[in-house]
């Protein structure tokens, strides 16, 4: 079941307030519609998943090991690791307990183009950050970023404009553990994967 959720007014608390503190689809939700910077180079978020503590899907649910430790560190923080050993993918650690994580899936790039079309081989804006392992090699991700502040350099977040947003399933579950904690801006085109469409009333 895919929904529209409401546009946010983009007048979010700061990490001081408790921001990250909140449940992870409360915070992937909010995330979409603002920019995220590593080194000055990055763009609005389009995309996100949410993976809370409980869940089986997460990375943290088998408990702490040296891959997954920044998830059991503070909110607020990145968490780097390597999908399929291939691509590294950022997440921002969140939660009202420790092992809570935000995928960030897409963005769309604004600033650093140059940089960002270097690093991918690819002059398209539109293959730039349109997934998890494309957005990290275009922003130079890597697990040197793991741990790191989300508010201090290199990082970087911007508040962002009110958007429309889409939520349904996260992309590449079993049925058994798929909740609708994926979540998109209504028309963007730097989505990783097209999101199904609400169905019209009547």
């Amino acid at each position: 079941m895919v929904s529209v959720v409401e546009a946010h007014s983009g007048r979010l608390p700061t990490i001081r307030q408790g921001f990250w503190t909140r449940h992870p689809a409360e915070v992937a939700r909010d995330l979409i519609g603002w920019s995220v910077f590593v080194d000055r180079v990055g763009g609005r978020i389009v995309e996100t998943e949410a993976y809370h503590h409980e869940d089986p899907a997460s990375h943290s649910f088998n408990g702490r090991t040296d891959r997954n430790a920044a998830m059991f560190g503070p909110p607020g923080h990145a968490y780097v690791y390597r999908s399929y050993g291939v691509h590294w993918c950022l997440n921002f650690v969140c939660g009202d307990a420790p092992g809570s994580a935000v995928l960030i899936r897409a963005l769309d790039p604004t600033q650093g183009l140059e940089a960002m079309q270097a690093r991918r081989g690819r002059s398209d804006l539109r293959a730039l950050c349109s997934g998890p392992g494309k957005l990290c090699q275009a922003l130079a991700v890597s697990r040197d970023h793991d741990g790191k502040v989300l508010d201090a350099a290199p990082f970087a977040l911007e508040p962002g404009a009110p958007v429309g947003v889409l939520q349904g399933p996260r992309i590449g579950l079993s049925k058994a553990v798929d909740v609708a904690w994926r979540f998109g801006e209504v028309g963007s085109l730097n989505l990783s994967r097209a999101m199904p469409q609400p169905a019209l009333k009547a």
